[in-house]
């Protein structure tokens, strides 16, 4: 197993920059070197090369090499490298038919003619051939653009032009095809942003039958087709926001004066500015991801800016490995923030402003413990140092800045209403005493404001114009406001939206922690769990999870639980588009083809897409079909059925990309239930139509077992819709959520799968490589299976 025999043990380390220096993106380079088989395989490629720098075309190509080559002909890998160095195999398109060629060659002699033909090697495709043969390509399509316009099928047009010219840059045809679209349709209206909905096929109707009303679906709403519509401009943030109701029936409206308004237009150009501020105290989930949605989508529709600030008011939660989490997946998810703050930035600024807020009378120093403060705020009373003057407060809070006072024993606390009926106006606490160096911030503090304190002053102090959270920060609106009121500070807009909550699994960040820290799960990145980390471990895209967010909206309106199937509704229908279809058996059955000669074993072609053309090469894997085929355990049965459509004694069925064959014989084992072995005659004329269709593997020479994988199936995590609600929540785990299948069955081709390859296993799921992989076996998680309840009628 492995992409090649140097990624089968350790290679030497390679620095990052000698991956840069062969044109790879950062990124993909700092990918690889988290991989040993990558890595090994790269140093021998580039050793072999015997460069230190190149062209990031042929940087690429070398990289697809050590990913992709093929372990049986690592014999014709350095004449391979010298054709790509050389320029005479230039695109992906010539090295994919190399790898195929050298595939089928193995170690074999190398045919240099053959093997430059397969490849177009000498083969010049010029930009004008391109250009003349796109518009031969759309002018015969006219038709179908005109009515489809930006919804035609941009990869059917790529391919029309590919089957004339399949060594032209592929690249180069996608853009000639882009362009010459604009200048054929114009700019994109509303409409061409719409996805289209697929329609289901009617059955005709009889004739006799009377007509009935067809309903048409009503045309999308504005907010459908632009879900950032319902958000004001910033100039027009001079509204008020907020009634803040006084106990004392007072009423402080919360609103911008134009004064301060037209200073923050001036500092920002009068453009969107939001932040996605997560506290740095675990791993993302599903939720942040609708966070992100509206952060960074609202900033980036508007063309306008997101930051990421790290919400690290508490010295004690934050991790290192929590920043770097949240900075990587951030841009996995496909937005890239404006800045990266942290709200230990601002500690000074909030400082002073604490001083000031002591100085208008607005913040007193208070002496009681945490259970005392509950009790008054239940009893709506005062606390007995509310009153304290001015200067003592501010004597006893700079004595809490200089560490002179113990943890624990006073705290700085807003001056509100504490006869409020809401209780986020009973005098929030400021400001703690702490004694633990800050990651970000060091040792220079030993108080630490609070989220209540921190987050809206620095919203302010960012010249945010949409503070965007969740519905249940709504009753923190008012104090939200109040702080900001009481300082004369630039108020945001403030706006929630409902929270994300999917059935069958849990997101509070308590409970996720305790599941990673009491192992009940493999770490924050299980492929059980619905944080982000354990969604791309389990095969998950984030344009599939960018997808479901905005099938469900972002209003205020519903915070009702979402169906797991919603999600992989929307997973599936990516997968069934980009994941290649091959065939691995999971649970083995023995099948000897008795009416086949030993020793012979039959070259066959397996499609990686059900509509892929058979003069396609590339859409093509190899599959070999020996005496000895494996089908699965569940796909035989002693007795037959009308129903059933797998294999029985003396009966027939098809093997996929192969031939029909009979059960003639069973071998038990044991017992009369023990079956280990089938004998069967194929029909190597296909004279049979038979409905039931079987994946398959077989030994790719005699003797020679299948290629092994490790397989891991995943199910809810929970067994109960809404685990949450329950009191023993832990008690409802689902004992049977994973299930690993150590020797699985795989076709040859399979043996080049790197981390980040998705494939459709015909007829049991959609799975993709896990990072347990190791040179000696790989490991594939189930994405999501082939069944999908949801889909049947359709996103709601």
């Amino acid at each position: 197993m492995g992409t090649g025999g140097d990624g089968d043990k350790p290679g030497p380390a390679l620095p990052l920059e000698a991956l840069l220096a062969l044109g790879l993106d950062q990124r993909t380079a700092e990918n690889a070197l988290v991989n040993n088989k990558v890595t090994a395989n790269l140093a021998a490629v580039i050793a072999e090369a015997g460069i230190k720098e190149c062209d990031k075309s042929v940087g690429n190509l070398l990289y697809a090499v050590a990913t992709k080559y093929p372990t049986n002909a690592l014999v014709h890998r350095p004449v391979l490298i010298s054709y790509i160095l050389s320029t005479k195999i230039k695109n992906p398109a010539q090295l994919d038919a190399a790898l195929s060629f050298l595939t089928n060659t193995g170690p074999d002699s190398l045919d240099v003619g053959k093997f430059e033909e397969a490849c177009g090697v000498g083969v010049v495709v010029s930009i004008e051939e391109i250009k003349s043969t796109v518009a031969d390509v759309l002018e015969e399509n006219m038709e179908a653009i005109k009515e489809q316009r930006y919804h035609i099928n941009v990869g059917m047009l790529c391919g029309l032009v590919r089957k004339r010219h399949p060594w032209g840059d592929a690249k180069a045809i996608k853009e000639e095809i882009d362009k010459r679209l604009v200048e054929i349709l114009g700019p994109k209206t509303e409409a061409d942003n719409i996805k289209p909905v697929k329609k289901k096929k009617e059955k005709p109707a009889k004739v006799e039958e009377k007509k009935v009303a067809v309903a048409t679906a009503a045309p999308p709403t504005e907010e459908e087709l632009n879900p950032y519509t319902i958000f004001p401009q910033p100039e027009e943030n001079f509204k008020v926001h907020t009634e803040i109701f006084y106990s004392d029936g007072n009423i402080w409206r919360a609103h911008n004066t134009k004064e301060i308004l037209e200073k923050h237009l001036k500092a920002t150009g009068g453009k969107v500015m939001t932040r996605f501020p997560p506290e740095p105290n675990g791993y993302l989930h599903i939720g942040h991801a609708k966070a992100m949605f509206i952060d960074f989508g609202l900033a980036k529709e508007r063309n306008g800016h997101c930051y990421l600030r790290f919400d690290d008011t508490n010295p004690e939660a934050e991790k290192k490995e929590y920043i770097d989490h949240i900075q990587e997946i951030v841009h996995w998810m496909g937005w890239e923030p404006y800045k990266v703050t942290y709200t230990s930035d601002y500690f000074q600024a909030l400082y002073e402003h604490a001083v000031e807020l002591i100085w208008k009378g607005l913040a007193y120093v208070d002496h009681q413990t945490a259970e005392e403060i509950k009790e008054y705020r239940e009893k709506k009373m005062n606390s007995p140092w509310r009153d304290r003057s001015i200067e003592e407060s501010l004597k006893l809070f700079e004595d809490m800045r200089r560490g002179l006072i113990v943890e624990g024993a006073a705290t700085l606390r807003m001056k509100q209403d504490m006869q409020n009926e809401n209780k986020n106006m009973s005098d929030l606490i400021a400001y703690r005493i702490k004694f633990t160096p800050h990651p970000h911030a060091g040792d220079k503090w030993c108080i630490y404001p609070s989220y209540d304190y921190a987050h809206c002053m620095v919203d302010s102090l960012e010249n945010i114009t949409h503070s965007l959270c969740t519905l249940e920060f709504d009753i923190r609106r008012p104090s939200y406001y109040w702080l900001l009121v009481a300082l004369g500070l630039y108020q945001p807009y403030v706006w929630e939206y409902s929270r994300l909550n999917i059935s069958n699994t849990v997101m509070s960040k308590r409970k996720l922690n305790r599941l990673v820290t009491e192992k009940w799960v493999d770490g924050w990145d299980d492929p059980r769990l619905l944080t982000l980390a354990g969604l791309r471990r389990r095969g998950v895209s984030s344009t599939a999870i960018n997808s479901f967010i905005r099938g469900i909206g972002i209003t205020r309106s519903d915070n009702s639980l979402i169906r797991v199937d919603r999600l992989e509704y929307h997973i599936r229908e990516e997968l069934n588009k980009t994941a290649p279809r091959i065939m691995v058996v999971l649970r083995p059955l023995k099948v000897v083809i008795t009416n086949l000669e030993e020793g012979k074993v039959l070259d066959l072609d397996g499609k990686m897409w059900p509509d892929a053309s058979d003069t396609d090469a590339s859409s093509h894997y190899k599959v070999p079909f020996s005496r000895t085929v494996y089908i699965e355990k569940t796909d035989f049965r002693l007795k037959d059925s009308k129903d059933y459509y797998g294999l029985a004694p003396g009966k027939s069925v098809m093997l996929r990309y192969a031939f029909p064959i009979k059960c003639t014989d069973v071998i038990y084992g044991d017992s009369p239930d023990d079956v280990v072995e089938i004998r069967a005659e194929y029909d190597p004329l296909k004279t049979s139509k038979l409905k039931g269709v079987l994946h398959w593997v077989s030994e790719p020479a005699p003797g020679v077992e299948p290629l092994k994988v490790e397989v891991r199936l995943f199910e809810k995590l929970f067994m109960s819709e809404n685990p949450a609600e329950l009191e023993d929540w832990l008690g409802d785990l689902n004992p049977h959520s994973k299930e690993v299948i150590k020797d699985a069955y795989a076709v040859p081709s399979l043996a080049t799968a790197v981390l980040g390859d998705k494939f459709q296993f015909e007829r049991l799921g959609y799975f993709a490589v896990d990072t347990d992989s190791t040179p000696e076996k790989l490991v594939f998680n189930r994405t999501v299976t082939l069944r999908d309840s949801f889909g049947k009628a359709g996103p709601k």
